[in-house]
């Protein structure tokens, strides 16, 4: 978030100044005017230097999304109840009380609670989700308070249901497409560990008392093997300590535009992550104008949904292009991050007025694209990953036997 420094005045005339955080110039004065102030001078504040505080920010909100994991189903869930009974005409006070009666999760239980009880105080639900950042997204509290606005909650729950339910698919295809392979590189990981640490050790007292002459490769082996076994718990917290830095180094803004520069860029895994990204953006973005977002807010939330800092950065240089005057497609385009199919889609969804129709139809397009990248690496990394674990393997089992080839010399050197 940048930070702004403010001069307002209340209806009486009494001047106020301070410092106030948000995602842009125009939210930062959508919130000091909500309660009836005067903004008089509105700057940013060149913050270059200031990078703990949105680290401590992230790093906070990734702990508290920790904390609080609820399962994505459980939310869809809820939205989707939550939208039935409001259409319904039970109050919301009522219908989420309700649900959070039959809630079987009990921290989404003990949260719902909490929810009911704000709205019964008086703050409307969008207020009430939003004390829950580790619960319920921004995009989530801003399509609320979106239908809030414009009087059609139960049709924007609904929507928003749907799109949880679209996410969600993509998630979990984009995980089982990573699963395997992560899964393979754990196990032959520990395979190599458990032949470093526990057999070639075995075997190397066994060449020992037979006094044979190893070969370089199966030395070389032993060597390591000895290495290992004597700093295996420094190998250990060093790798523990390492994985923290890493995930601490990714928090910080340059830190996690190199990693996710990275990702994008992995000859197999980044298209299929370039591809869901684009899915959530068109997707979201679809969603945000079809209830009525004003488009820079739309812009300032997308940001906080593509998860993903190269995308956070194009999506941040759109929206100056787009308060310049620049229209949606233009702004885009003069990134040059998105991909063609989507500028043109966005350049004729402007022309014919049915922009957020045409966002849907490209998330549905990505979303092909995704099914058909996982499909492609199921079918072809499975078995080339096999044949690598096997590999490996069978070099280190040859490697550590290759001396028995030698036995008989060994026996006689040995006599």
């Amino acid at each position: 978030m940048a930070l702004f420094q403010y001069l307002t005045k209340d209806p009486d005339g009494n001047r106020k100044e301070g410092e106030i955080r948000a995602d842009s110039l125009d939210l930062a004065a959508q919130k000091l005017s909500g309660g009836g102030m005067l903004v008089v001078k509105l700057t940013e504040v060149d913050t270059t230097w200031d990078f703990l505080g949105p680290f401590l920010d992230e790093v906070t909100l990734s702990i508290e999304r920790f904390k609080n994991r609820i399962p994505l189903s459980n939310i869809v869930f809820f939205t989707r109840q939550l939208s039935t009974m409001f259409s319904a005409g039970l109050t919301l006070e009522r219908a989420v009380q309700g649900l959070a009666l039959e809630e079987k999760h009990k921290k989404f239980k003990k949260i719902l609670i909490d929810v009911g009880e704000n709205i019964r105080k008086g703050l409307n639900l969008s207020e009430s989700l939003q004390r829950h950042p580790g619960v319920f997204s921004n995009l989530f509290v801003a399509l609320t308070k979106a239908g809030e606005v414009s009087g059609n909650l139960n049709d924007i729950l609904d929507q928003l249901a749907t799109y949880l339910e679209n996410l969600d698919d993509t998630r979990r295809k984009v995980r089982s497409a990573m699963n395997y392979p992560i899964f393979m590189v754990i196990f032959l990981s520990g395979m190599i560990g458990a032949m470093f640490i526990f057999i070639i050790p075995k075997f190397s007292e066994v060449y020992a008392q037979l006094g044979a002459n190893l070969p370089g490769a199966t030395r070389a082996l032993v060597n390591l093997s000895e290495w290992m076994s004597i700093h295996f718990y420094t190998i250990f917290f060093t790798s523990i300590v390492m994985m923290i830095l890493i995930w601490l180094i990714t928090k910080t803004q340059r830190g996690g535009f190199i990693f996710d520069s990275v990702l994008l860029k992995l000859p197999v895994f980044g298209p299929l992550i370039d591809q869901s990204i684009l899915n959530k953006f068109c997707k979201t973005f679809g969603i945000l104008l079809g209830a009525g977002v004003p488009v820079l807010d739309s812009m300032a939330l997308l940001k906080k949904v593509v998860d993903n800092r190269v995308y956070e950065k194009a999506i941040g240089d759109a929206s100056n292009y787009i308060r310049d005057g620049y229209n949606i497609s233009t702004a885009l385009r003069r990134t040059e991050v998105f991909p063609s199919i989507l500028l043109q889609l966005a350049s004729t969804g402007e022309e014919t007025g049915e922009l957020d129709s045409l966002l849907d139809r490209a998330a549905d397009y990505y979303f092909k694209q995704v099914n058909a990248l996982v499909d492609r690496m199921t079918t072809l990394i499975e078995p080339i990953l096999i044949l690598a674990v096997g590999a490996v393997i069978a070099l280190m089992v040859v490697i550590t036997y290759l001396p028995v080839f030698y036995l008989g010399s060994a026996l006689q050197q040995g006599l």
